[in-house]
């Protein structure tokens, strides 16, 4: 004899809603498992204070002083009131008028200014109207000729002067350039020596020759003392 089902007992119909129950279910307790918290208990501040740890704490303390108020001030001393007689004679100082009269008044013709001095500043060699005359050069007749024996007389001087040995004591080879800038004043005298070169000491050393420079005639522009600035280009070679 077949046994006959029920077609309402029958669970195939509902098995993808029990799919997705079980699903559900087991997403569930995999997420408690992994929220799941322990605590140590010992670690655990319950925020109670304890009270045996303190130390008594020492209050000091404080005496108050009864000092008495100061001392009322003095009372201001009476004004001395000198009396005058009447009598006496007062002698009054006679103010003179300072006002003018139409007599006593001066016209000014003519009113002269004082002449202002131009201040010329330096200006450089190369353009410069009367060179400064280096010791020597005094028999050159023009502009031009003492230009060129300046510049002779002072390449010679720094040539025979400047230590070209320092080059190699200081392990530098080949070509070296040292730039002087330099002014000759009014005076004639040499001021603001300024040297650039490869090295400290070649520049010490150019500032030092420099400096050694006989005074000069100085240079004049518009028939007027002027200081006029020079450079000069110092080039040796260190052999290897």
């Amino acid at each position: 004899m077949e046994p006959k089902k029920n077609p309402k007992a029958d669970l195939t119909k509902r098995s993808v809603l029990f799919l997705q129950l079980g699903l559900i279910l087991v997403l569930f307790i995999t997420w408690q498992a992994i929220e799941w918290k322990t605590y140590d208990r010992d670690a655990i501040d319950t925020g109670q204070l304890n009270l045996d740890d303190l130390d008594d704490e020492e209050i000091p303390i404080t005496e108050i002083l009864n000092t008495p108020p100061p001392p009322p001030p003095p009372p201001p001393a009476p004004e001395i009131i000198e009396v005058v007689e009447d009598e006496e004679e007062v002698e009054e100082d006679v103010i003179e008028s300072t006002e003018t009269t139409q007599d006593e008044i001066i016209e000014v013709r003519e009113v002269v200014e004082a002449p202002v001095e131009e201040e010329i500043a330096d200006v450089p060699f190369a353009v410069i109207e009367n060179v400064p005359i280096f010791p020597g050069c005094e028999s050159m007749t023009n502009n031009e000729a003492r230009k060129k024996c300046m510049s002779e007389k002072v390449q010679d001087f720094v040539t025979r002067r400047f230590n070209t040995d320092l080059g190699s004591q200081l392990g530098l080879t080949g070509v070296n350039r040292v730039i002087v800038v330099f002014k000759i004043d009014k005076t004639g005298a040499i001021t603001d020596v300024r040297a650039r070169a490869p090295h400290p000491r070649l520049e010490q050393e150019a500032a030092r020759v420099i400096n050694m420079l006989p005074k000069m005639q100085p240079g004049k522009q518009r028939g007027k003392a002027v200081g006029v600035s020079y450079s000069l280009p110092i080039v040796f070679q260190v052999q290897d």
